[in-house]
């Protein structure tokens, strides 16, 4: 009846370490539109000042265009 007894066979060491690791995911490496919109968001009160100094001076130069060549 020895035959029929159930036996246990031992894991090795490897497959249980394998088991009960938790997995670990890499973080993966931010895009090529993240990494603007990161930096974009770092820099928010610079933007913020440079964009309505370029549109004004784009107005003020088309304004003044249109008065040279009237």
């Amino acid at each position: 009846m020895a035959e029929n007894s159930v036996t246990e066979t031992p894991i090795s060491e490897a497959a249980s370490a394998a088991e009960t690791a938790p997995t670990v995911v890499p973080e993966p490496q931010p895009t090529y539109v993240k990494l603007p919109m990161r930096n974009k968001m770092r820099k928010d009160a610079k933007t913020n000042i440079h964009f309505p100094l370029t549109d004004t001076a784009l107005l003020g130069l088309l304004v003044g265009l249109s008065f040279l060549t009237r």
